[in-house]
């Protein structure tokens, strides 16, 4: 199969004369995208005003600390809901009646028992109502005994084995009339509140295990940085070998990780409780269990399995294109040699990455908790001119309402608000988001284009390292700033539109997930694959795309149809040589990320009797492995 077209389709234009003279990154360029970049900066100022707006209306604390229906915190140790389904709360706000308490109910009790029993129930009843409530006009609600979770009084409603559902650990209660009410009832409570109960200790378990373990957390990642920068230097040098062993090592490191599973498998033989299925176990909080029945291992070995087929299947029918790609790899590890503070970038667009999630995740949480309680006129009677109207509860009781209307409340209506803020608060939100995908694409696009045109004047120095600028990276960072804010705005405005999109998609299929149109559902998961595909590609042109802006200084437009063309006239090239390379790095990654996997593994799991007792006592072991593995393998990705 040839690498490259000899006749290319001529509707791809021409390919580019070879010119001894052409020096590239140009340094004689303008600046480009103009009308974007003034949009972008105008759409920065909206992101900052709406952040400043959030942080002036929003109140994190209602994220913590509970408050009562009037909004009020106070120095009280938990919140009780009047509510037999409070998840609300995952939107921070609850809009049912809320009390300040010093403790949770201990016991279950209605409104019909409390009124017929003893002094004490009443009092014990009265302690979970608003004060000033008059009994003679309530209908017939219960108090139900909960935990405490997040400093609020959740019902204590869950699941025993074999899906029996109780209310503490009763499976019926008394309404106080001689009836007998299944707690069954209450089911979809029950299961929101028992998830929220079950998530809430897997959180904790999870915080105390980063506790003890967060030194060793950054060892791992420390050795991972080292390992991962010591492999590209050896690439340099002796890329055709480390290439080959690398090749080597993954089948072996596999091929253990088979064997490790099939002992383990072996190992659970006979013991008891091992043979059952993950289906009848279900959903543990306790992650550990799964590791005691044979199917798990049984699972990890079919999948690592089928995975080492495949890289032996693919080694087998890209022999030859790896040594054409061996030497690619060599020439890009000669380039980062040359370049050195290219390694060190990437940690430059990590922070900003980070800057812009903390921003908008903060912003989301103001604009969360920015609504305020909506109270109106209740009255018994359809009299009242004032009915239905806006009140003020610390003012009513002085007010011409509460003189002209002596039967009227003025009571909680809602949550949210009448201002122009409140009403286009659905807005803000979307703005947000929208803004977030915006500039966390800028800020990946801005690397890519600096790393571009550092490595452009690497490639077209004649002479190595003479020809090659001081600071590349500092100079090639400068031009895309100073000459192409608005072309990186205009690429990522384009990939974030799809983003967004997507994003709805997902809510769309979130609200759907009950609806029993097979046909919306059929076309809803069509638009979500085109979509990502339609994300992939654009991710894929527009990465091309920067790299003839910051090698030419062309617009976005014009780079984006120049890319495209040059891929297509060498797209047997893109699809081979590209694609080995990347398969050959993705082996770099899966190599090293399966050292620290396995050396994670045996370390916290106390399987290393030489420091056995340095090992922390965690409650998952698979949190630290985990963190290990996915910044290792992101420091991977970072220095290749």
């Amino acid at each position: 199969m040839e690498l490259e077209e000899k006749n290319p389709d001529p509707k791809y234009g021409e390919s580019r004369k070879f010119d001894p003279n052409f020096k590239g990154p140009i340094y004689n360029r303008s600046c480009t995208d103009i009308l974007c970049c003034i949009v972008f900066i105008f759409a920065l100022l909206g992101y900052f005003a709406v952040g400043i707006l959030a942080w002036s209306q929003g109140d994190p604390r209602k994220v913590i600390y509970p408050t009562d229906s009037r909004g009020q915190f106070f120095p009280c140790t938990l919140c009780h809901f009047h509510t037999m389904s409070p998840l609300v709360l995952l939107e921070f706000q609850c809009p049912t009646t809320q009390l300040c308490v010093d403790s949770c109910p201990d016991r279950h009790l209605t409104l019909v028992k409390a009124k017929l029993g003893s002094k004490e129930d009443h009092e014990y009843y009265k302690r979970y109502c608003k004060e000033g409530v008059d009994f003679s006009q309530l209908a017939d609600p219960c108090v139900t005994p909960p935990p405490a979770v997040t400093r609020r009084c959740l019902p204590a409603l869950g699941t025993m084995k074999g899906g029996v559902v109780v209310v503490g650990n009763e499976t019926t209660f008394d309404d106080g009339q001689g009836v007998s009410i299944n707690a069954s009832d209450v089911l979809e409570a029950s299961k929101k509140s028992n998830l929220a109960v079950e998530a809430r200790q897997v959180a904790m378990r999870i915080f105390e295990d980063y506790t003890q373990s967060w030194h060793w957390i950054l060892l791992g990642l420390v050795i991972a940085m080292v390992v991962s920068l010591i492999f590209i230097v050896l690439l340099r040098f002796l890329a055709g070998v480390m290439v080959w062993v690398m090749i080597v090592l993954v089948i072996l490191v596999i091929g253990y990780g088979i064997f490790h599973c099939y002992m383990e498998f072996a190992s659970l033989k006979g013991q008891p409780g091992s043979d059952v299925t993950i289906r009848d176990l279900g959903l543990q909080t306790d992650f550990s269990i799964y590791l005691q029945i044979r199917q798990t291992w049984l699972a990890f070995m079919i999948i690592l399995a089928i995975v080492e087929f495949i890289i032996i299947l693919l080694l087998i029918f890209l022999r030859k294109r790896i040594l054409i790609a061996i030497a690619l790899i060599k020439e890009a590890s000669r380039a980062v040699g040359h370049v050195m503070s290219s390694l060190f970038y990437p940690l430059l667009t990590f922070a900003l990455l980070s800057v812009v999630i903390a921003y908008w995740a903060i912003t989301a949480v103001f604009l969360s908790t920015s609504n305020e309680q909506v109270y109106k006129v209740f009255n018994k009677t359809d009299d009242c001119p004032f009915a239905l109207e806006t009140c003020d509860p610390k003012t009513f009781n002085s007010s011409n309402i509460s003189a002209q209307c002596p039967d009227a409340e003025c009571l909680f209506s809602f949550y949210g608000g009448e201002t122009v803020y409140h009403k286009y608060l659905i807005l803000f939100q979307f703005y947000n988001v929208f803004l977030f995908f915006w500039c966390a694409n800028f800020v990946t696009a801005l690397g890519q284009v600096t790393l571009s045109g550092a490595f452009a004047s690497y490639y077209w120095a004649f002479k190595k390292p003479d020809d090659i600028p001081a600071y590349p990276i500092f100079s090639s960072l400068g031009r895309a700033l100073r000459y192409h804010t608005g072309s990186l705005a205009f690429g990522s405005l384009i990939l974030s539109l799809v983003q967004v999109i997507r994003v709805l998609l997902e809510y769309l299929d979130h609200k759907l997930k009950g609806a029993q149109n097979k046909a919306a559902k059929f076309f809803l998961k069509c638009m979500k694959c085109c979509f990502w595909c339609l994300e992939k590609c654009i991710k894929f042109l527009n990465r091309n795309a920067y790299i003839m802006i910051a090698i030419y200084g062309k617009n976005f437009c014009s780079s984006a149809r120049d890319a495209f063309f040059l891929l297509m006239r060498n797209i047997i090239r893109v699809a081979v040589l590209d694609k080995v390379t990347d398969f050959l790095l993705f082996l770099g990654k899966l190599l090293i990320v399966g050292i620290v996997g396995i050396f994670s593994f045996f370390f916290f799991s106390g399987r290393i009797k030489a420091v056995e007792e340095a090992a922390p006592s965690l409650n998952y072991y698979w949190v630290p492995i985990l963190v290990r593995t996915l910044t290792c393998q992101q420091t991977w990705k970072i220095k290749s």
